[in-house]
């Protein structure tokens, strides 16, 4: 029980600032990426119930779609949604072109994921204190390798330094997983991996507020609402605002 309550308590924080994220948004290409804490926070919550039903407080077909929901996310969207979030964000070029192959080999990886889940039975069961997913379709040596690139691999290749940051907090954290736990890598990961999305919040703060400075240095218009949004942004963050301001404008 204790499990859940953390899953619950964990992915309740997560939404929260995966709500906040979204509300930073400032163009239609940064929703795929500014969306990713918010999914975390739904991935983390569909783990708890795997959790209550592992101890049995929930019907066993709630268990089967809190299992399949929680694989098809960690194993399936996943190696698509990443390299795709990154593409929309990258200027014109080399990267881009790179990110957008990667989004393709992702696509085709998420397609063979679902197949997968759907063609095999999952196993899930609790070994040493962790969830352990057994999906024996999904554990291809070729599966894993394309699975690092299409999602930390996009990350790193990305032309934003605090995103580059991310993709390596995340190989960080998927081979301390891997060392530590590999049997748990799918549970354990994924949750790290939505503790540590909610830093995106600070990375579209800045986008917001070099956004906000854009506009106020065209001498176009702001309006009410937005002239206080970035004065409240700008005092809250007194170092960012110089910082953006010599990087975007």
């Amino acid at each position: 029980m204790f499990f859940a309550i953390l899953n619950f308590t964990l992915s309740g924080a997560i939404i929260l600032v995966g709500i906040l994220t979204l509300m930073k948004v400032s163009e239609p290409k940064e929703v795929v990426f500014a969306s990713l804490p918010l999914f975390f926070g739904l991935h983390q919550f569909a783990q708890g119930f795997v959790w209550l039903g592992m101890e049995h407080l929930i019907s066993p077909r709630a268990l089967e779609m809190a299992e399949m929901a929680f694989a098809l996310y960690a194993k399936g969207l996943l190696q698509f949604w990443v390299p795709l979030a990154i593409w929309f964000l990258e200027p014109s070029g080399r990267r881009k072109n790179i990110v957008g192959g990667l989004a393709l080999l992702g696509l085709f990886l998420t397609l063979y994921s679902v197949w997968a889940l759907s063609a095999a039975p999952m196993h899930v069961y609790v070994r040493n204190h962790s969830l352990v997913y057994d999906t024996p379709k999904t554990e291809y040596f070729w599966l894993g390798v394309g699975y690092v690139l299409t999602t930390i691999g996009s990350l790193i290749l990305s032309s934003s330094i605090s995103i580059r940051l991310f993709g390596w907090l995340n190989f960080f954290g998927l081979t301390l997983v891997w060392l530590v736990k590999p049997y748990a890598f799918t549970s354990l990961w994924c949750l790290y991996a939505a503790a540590v999305s909610v830093l995106l919040y600070f990375y579209f703060v800045e986008r917001r507020i070099a956004f906000l400075q854009r506009i106020r240095e065209r001498e176009y218009n702001l309006g009410t609402r937005l002239t206080r949004e970035l004065t409240r942004l700008e005092r809250r963050y007194p170092v960012w605002r110089e910082k953006v301001r010599r990087k975007f404008l």
